[in-house]
C-alpha cells in the first residue's frame, strides 16, 4: 500500500536538493522580517539626453549643487557615453535609471559614490529609448535617524488583533450552538425511541456533512454572500466549529458514567432535569477544555481563510507575498507563530486546569 501511495503521490526527493538553490532567496527574505526602520532619505539629479543623429558635446560647468553631467547630450540607440555624479552623498549607494520621452524608466544598474560624493558610469543608450527628449537619472537613497517601529509590524500587530478576536466570535458562535446539538447527537440520551433516533441520526449526518466542507470553501461562499472581511471568516469557522465541536462533545457525553442518569431517571427526573443534573456536571469541564482547543485552531485556521477575502492578518500576508513583498510576509510570519505558540500555551494550561 505504500509502495502504491508513493507512486501515486510522485515522491521525487532529489527535487529537494536539485533545485534548492532557487528557493533560498525566497527564504532569505522571509526570514528578515520588517521589524523596526529607520528615517529614509532619497537624493534624485538628473541630465537630459536627446536623440539625434548629430551628437553634441556639452561645455563644463562647475556647481557646487548635486548635478548629473553626461559625456554627451545627444546621440542614437546603442551609443556609448559616460554618466558622472557631482556633489552626491558621500560613499554612498544607488541605482541608474534611463526614462524615455513617456516616462518609461529601465534601470541601468547601480553606482557607488566615493568621499567627494562623485562617481562615473559608462552606460550605452538602451533599445527602450523613445521620443526626442530622454532623462538619465540617478536616486540614491540612505537611513538616518533613531530606529522605530516600522509601519509593517504596526500593520501587522493590528490585523493579529483582528485575527485573534475573529477566531474568539467564531468560536463562541460555535459553542454557543454546538452545546444544544451535542445532546441531540447523542446516542446514549437520544436511542430510546424512534423519535429519538431519528433526531441522533439526523443530527449526527448534519454535523459529518458541515465538517466535511473545508472552511476555505465556506469562506468563499460567505464572501460573496456578506462581502469581504472579518465577518465573513466569522461566519466560515464558526460553522465549522459548530460541526467540529458538535461531534467532539456528543462524544464527551456518550462516555458519561450512567450511574447519575440511571439514579436521576429512577426518581423521576425530566428529560431537562436529567441533562441538567445528571449529564452536565460530568461535562462542563471536557467541555470548557475542547472550547479553548477550538480557539486555537480558528486563529491558525483564520490565516488561511483571509486568503480568500475573510479579513485578518492573512489577508495581508495574501497581499505581499502577490506583490512580492517577502520581508513585509516574513514579519507576519513571524507574527502569526508568536501569537499561535502563546495562544497554544496558554490553552494547555487552561485545559490541564479545567480538566
Amino acid at each position: 500500500m505504500y509502495s502504491y501511495g508513493w507512486k501515486v503521490t510522485e515522491i521525487e526527493l532529489g527535487e529537494l536538493f536539485r533545485d534548492f538553490h532557487l528557493v533560498q532567496p525566497l527564504v532569505k527574505e522571509l526570514a528578515s522580517p520588517n521589524l523596526f526602520t529607520r528615517e529614509k532619505k532619497t537624493q534624485i539629479v538628473e541630465a537630459a539626453f536627446f536623440l539625434s543623429q548629430r551628437a553634441t558635446t556639452p561645455k563644463d560647468e562647475e556647481s557646487i549643487s548635486p548635478m548629473l553631467a553626461l559625456s554627451r547630450q545627444s546621440g542614437e540607440i546603442a551609443d556609448t557615453l559616460t554618466v558622472r555624479g557631482l556633489n552626491l552623498k558621500p560613499e554612498g549607494s544607488g541605482v541608474l535609471y534611463w526614462v524615455n520621452a513617456i516616462e518609461q524608466e529601465f534601470p541601468l544598474g547601480t553606482f557607488a559614490t566615493d568621499s567627494s560624493g562623485k562617481f562615473q558610469k559608462d552606460i550605452a543608450v538602451p533599445p527602450s529609448a523613445r521620443g526626442l527628449r530622454q532623462t538619465v537619472k540617478a536616486v540614491l537613497s540612505w537611513e538616518e535617524g533613531d530606529w522605530q517601529v516600522s509601519d509593517t509590524l504596526s500593520l501587522t500587530f493590528e490585523k493579529m488583533v483582528e485575527t485573534v478576536f475573529l477566531a474568539l466570535m467564531a468560536t463562541t458562535f460555535g459553542v454557543l450552538v454546538a452545546v444544544p446539538l451535542s445532546f441531540l447527537g447523542a446516542r446514549n440520551l437520544m436511542a430510546r425511541n424512534k423519535l429519538g433516533t431519528f433526531v441522533y441520526y439526523s443530527v449526527r449526518t448534519a454535523l459529518n456533512i458541515l465538517r466535511s466542507i473545508e472552511p476555505l470553501i465556506m469562506a468563499i461562499l460567505f464572501v460573496v454572500w456578506v462581502g469581504i472581511g472579518p465577518f465573513a471568516g466569522v461566519l466560515a469557522l464558526g460553522l465549522h466549529s459548530i460541526a467540529a465541536l458538535g461531534k467532539l462533545f456528543s462524544e464527551q457525553i456518550e462516555c458519561i458514567d450512567p450511574g447519575p442518569v440511571e439514579a436521576i431517571t429512577a426518581v423521576g427526573a425530566r428529560p431537562l432535569q436529567v441533562v441538567f443534573f445528571g449529564v452536565l456536571p460530568q461535562v462542563i469541564l471536557p467541555f470548557l477544555a475542547l472550547s479553548f482547543y477550538r480557539w486555537d485552531i480558528n486563529v491558525r485556521m483564520s490565516t488561511i481563510i483571509g486568503f480568500v477575502g475573510g479579513g485578518g492578518i492573512g489577508f495581508l500576508l495574501q497581499q505581499w507575498i502577490n506583490l512580492l513583498k517577502y520581508n513585509e510576509a516574513g514579519t507576519a510570519l513571524l507574527a502569526i507563530a508568536i501569537v499561535v505558540i502563546t495562544l497554544d500555551t496558554l490553552s494547555a494550561k487552561i485545559r490541564a486546569r479545567v480538566q
